[in-house]
């Protein structure tokens, strides 16, 4: 029998005797996705005996028949699981037959020292989506239809195996028609744990902000598409957490709603009801749809159309919407099409600006009653937050921004066995990341690590996973930086606990996200152009322009910018005219008044800031390719201070010409790559009426080039033909995709991330992964 594995023969398996026994363990997503009677109805189908059930490690199956029906089985199994399962690992092995006379699905088994994948949270099938429009089914117009191919699952969940009464809908029996069904293993809704019908289920609820109940189930829907429709603004309680959201049409609801949320700028999220109407407001491909109406349903940002109603508030300076569909019955039912309803919906996240977003039922009257007109909620509790995830597509498949709903936790497969390690991650969009054997569990999103209340989101969801994935990992690994959150978390959590901490370099963690993202698992170093907004460098200053030589096991900084100082610091951060002028004074360029980063600082500024950088006084010296789009940004008068992270470096980018091929000088004096031509080159365009769109493109195209010959110049010298490209630049399109284009065309392979963000989310499980190369003893770095 092909293809299973017994005796340690891979290619087949030697029976003797008409009747055939076999044991299946099968790893990875199997439980509460339809395995279960998936493999009872395949079973049955070919008249084989015997029995599967979950167990902590997995589904095991006991299966009898002829040679030929078994072989049929297995290769059925193997190729064409249920739609939303994967399987991760198939073993068989030949046992005597049973003397079962039927197939049967039996009791789970836990055992406590074993563990499983738990599926993500999945958007609403087609089956639910039209049952739940369908006037004769018992679930019609139900907002929480659901059946085991859809439906929450993480956000749920409080332990495993996947039953029932280890989720967040134990407190809601079954009545007897969902009671038949959940039995059934005919049903669709076999032992779809999170099962239920306006009978026996949770129910919606409308209130007031101080709490009064307005209306309950469809009187509750009816009121808040009334009020939506009327340009109010709603908390909603979702899949993962609370949503605020307003008509995204109506620019004087989206105004107040940026005011009541304190986020000035940064791009709210939309819904819209189908692809269809997506498509009147944005440019959308093939693969921008198959991703929006995946099961995973993430919010996509497309590229708006001129003609959009779209109120220019929800994304301010920027030529992008990010879409996502309704992915639970509630949303499709919210938004569902009438005259004067609106098409489109802000669906942004339920929280004042950078705090988690809101899930447990009394946090809507103590986070966001000050910010909602009225609360749409529900009875099912949420035992777990989670954000909606963000994505671009890139060459067809998926460029996160954020990973988290639809993808998390689902695991990411290793290339090879590592200890279980417990990495941190950084302090900004973090994640933490939780290895166990061939599986990193890599959190969602969880934040910016800034406030108490993240914080607690932070420390609370390490504790679930490790109760979910039963694992108590034996090292840690955090951030060089002393001052992160999340690295004083490891820091207390190894001397109470007694256990090693390891220190893990950033850009060398962001180059090991890249190599695992693309399943890299020999030693060969690979070149990796790491580019972000700030990194502690393992010689105290800031880096974040790297050019690394390295892999899991060490890394070499083989060139990067030439450090200027970063004038008092996070400050210059956020007023980026400092940066601009930083730079001018650390090129000997002169501060000329109509420049406009001279124009945005007083002459008391001014006069301050020179003292600061002459005399070295709080100015760290940093490589930061964020801070030099920041610069440029600031120096043409796109934006002399940003509201929200790397929004100078956006908006350059999204002044571009796309038709400008003239690019900026550098000057590489290795280990140097000195802009000191390049800004006397743009200051002479500015001089001389250059546009801000085609200065904009000479930058970009500047730092494609200059890619592309540090890349060469190491192939020359080095012999290494691999490129990682990470970092939280490497979000900027135009960027990437010139960069990975000029770098194919000149012969080399070229790795960019897609199961893990390019950012700082991604960053936890490339300190894993160097952590693990560490603790295997390979560690070289300088």
């Amino acid at each position: 029998m092909a293809g299973l594995a017994t005796r340690r023969d891979s290619n087949a398996l030697k029976m003797s005797a008409s009747t055939y026994g076999l044991y299946i363990r099968i790893r990875g997503i199997v439980q509460g996705v339809g395995f279960r009677p998936f493999v009872y109805n395949l079973a049955t189908r070919y008249g084989l005996n015997g029995w599967v059930r979950n167990s902590a490690a997995g589904v095991e199956i006991e299966i009898s028949g002829n040679s030929e029906a078994l072989q049929a089985f297995v290769s059925e199994l193997k190729t064409n699981p249920p739609p939303l399962a994967r399987i991760d690992s198939f073993e068989a092995v030949s046992i005597p037959p049973n003397h079962a006379t039927t197939f049967t699905i039996i009791e789970s088994q836990d055992e406590s020292h074993e563990f499983l994948p738990v599926s993500p949270d999945v958007a609403i099938c087609a089956d639910c989506r039209r049952e739940l429009f369908d006037p004769r089914d018992r679930r019609y117009r139900y907002p929480f239809i659901n059946c085991t191919n859809c439906g929450p699952r993480f956000t749920i969940i409080r332990a495993i195996p996947y039953d029932r009464p280890n989720t967040t809908m134990a407190g809601f029996p079954l009545c007897p028609d969902c009671e038949a069904e959940y039995h059934d293993p005919g049903n669709r809704r076999f032992h779809a744990q999170p099962i239920a019908c306006p009978v026996c289920g949770p129910h919606l609820q409308f209130m007031t902000p101080q709490g009064e109940i307005l209306a309950e189930r469809e009187a509750a829907l009816q009121i808040a598409r009334q009020w939506l429709a009327e340009g109010r603004i709603l908390a909603i309680k979702g899949l993962g957490g609370f949503h605020l959201a307003c008509d995204a049409t109506r620019a004087e609801s989206v105004r107040e709603l940026r005011l009541r949320k304190q986020r000035s700028d940064k791009p709210f999220a939309l819904m819209a009801f189908d692809v269809s109407t997506i498509a009147r407001h944005t440019h959308l491909d093939e693969a921008e749809q198959q991703w929006l109406t995946s099961p995973s349903h993430p919010i996509v940002i497309l590229e708006r159309l001129p003609s959009s109603p779209i109120a220019a508030e929800v994304a301010p300076g920027q030529h992008t919407l990010g879409f996502m569909l309704p992915y639970t019955p509630l949303h499709l039912l919210l938004l569902e099409p009438a005259p004067g309803f609106p098409e489109v919906l802000v669906m942004t996240s339920g929280n004042l600006s950078e705090e988690p977003i809101a899930y447990l039922d009394h946090e809507v009257f103590d986070r966001l009653a000050s910010l909602a007109d009225g609360i749409l909620t529900h009875n099912r509790p949420i035992y777990t937050r989670v954000d909606d995830s963000v994505i671009r597509i890139v060459h067809g498949a998926p460029y996160f921004l954020r990973r988290a709903r639809g993808f998390a936790p689902d695991p990411l497969h290793l290339p090879r066995e590592v200890p279980p390690i417990l990495a941190v991650g950084a302090e900004l969009k973090n994640t933490f990341c939780l290895t166990r054997k061939h599986y990193a569990f890599l959190s969602h999103h969880i934040g910016d690590l800034q406030n108490y209340e993240t914080l607690q989101a932070f420390e609370e969801g390490i504790r679930h996973y490790e109760t979910l994935f039963r694992t108590q990992p034996e090292w840690l690994a955090t951030d060089l930086h002393p001052d992160y959150l999340a690295t004083r978390y490891a820091q207390n959590r190894s001397q109470v606990e007694g256990k090693p901490l390891l220190y893990v370099q950033h850009h060398h963690a962001h180059l090991a996200a890249c190599l695992v993202d693309n399943g890299i698992n020999d030693s060969d170093p690979v070149i990796g152009l790491i580019f972000d907004g700030t990194g502690y460098g393992s010689d105290g200053t800031i880096w974040g322009g790297e050019v690394l030589i390295g892999n899991y096991a060490g890394y070499r900084r083989y060139a990067y910018l030439k450090p200027v100082p970063l004038p008092g610091g996070d400050r210059a951060v956020h007023q980026v005219a400092r940066m601009a002028l930083a730079h001018l004074w650390a090129n000997g360029l002169p501060w000329e008044e109509d420049l406009p980063p001279v124009q945005a600082l007083c002459a008391d500024e001014r006069s301050l800031l020179y003292t600061m950088l002459e005399k070295g006084i709080n100015t760290p010296l940093t490589s930061s390719m964020g801070r030099l789009f920041d610069a440029v940004a600031a120096l043409i008068g796109l934006r002399s201070t940003v509201t929200y992270e790397a929004q100078a470096a956006i908006e350059l980018e999204q002044a571009v010409d796309m038709h400008e091929a003239a690019a900026y000088p550098f000057r590489i004096e290795w280990p140097y790559l000195d802009t000191h031509p390049l800004w006397e080159a743009l200051l002479n365009d500015l001089r001389h009426g250059i546009s801000v769109p085609r200065i904009a493109a000479r930058f970009h195209n500047a730092i494609v080039t200059l890619c592309l010959e540090v890349a060469q110049y190491i192939r020359d010298v080095e012999g290494i033909r691999r490129v990682a490209l990470s970092g939280g630049v490497w979000q900027n399109q135009i960027l990437l995709h010139r960069t990975v284009r000029g770098l194919q065309q000149a012969g080399f392979e070229v790795l960019i991330h897609h199961q893990v963000p390019t950012n700082d989310g991604g960053l936890a499980l490339g300190q894993a992964m160097v952590a693990a190369a560490w603790v295997e003893g390979k560690n070289y770095s300088e």
